[in-house]
């Protein structure tokens, strides 16, 4: 079955840097869309940023200038270069992955932005 695991979220300063990486079995990156999403305690879950079989990267606005969607083919793991972190980052970053209309969630890794 389909496997998505995240891994690097951790406690951050405002203004820090952390990297995702989003490790995929049994589905892969290349050919079809990848996604980054978030949920904040109290939210709904949103999305970040993703990235299409093509390479075309779409951000919410909120990330633009800030974060940065790539993935490693070889490796089949995408990830999420996150810049500049703002306390409003605080959340729980999900990898999602889209093909042929079933989306894929990986459970989850917690990212928190505080002094």
């Amino acid at each position: 079955q389909v496997q998505l695991v995240e891994s690097g979220g951790a406690l951050v300063q405002p203004g820090g840097s952390l990297r995702l990486s989003c490790a995929a079995s049994r589905i892969t990156f290349s050919i079809n869309t990848g996604a980054w999403y978030r949920q904040a305690p109290g939210k709904e879950r949103e999305l970040v940023a993703s990235i299409s079989s093509g390479l075309s990267t779409n951000y919410a606005d909120s990330v633009k200038g800030r974060f940065h969607i790539s993935r490693d083919n070889a490796k089949n793991t995408m990830y999420l270069q996150m810049n500049s972190l703002k306390p409003e980052d605080t959340a729980v970053y999900y990898c999602n992955v889209l093909k042929f209309a079933t989306n894929y969630w990986g459970k989850g890794t917690l990212v928190t932005v505080s002094s």
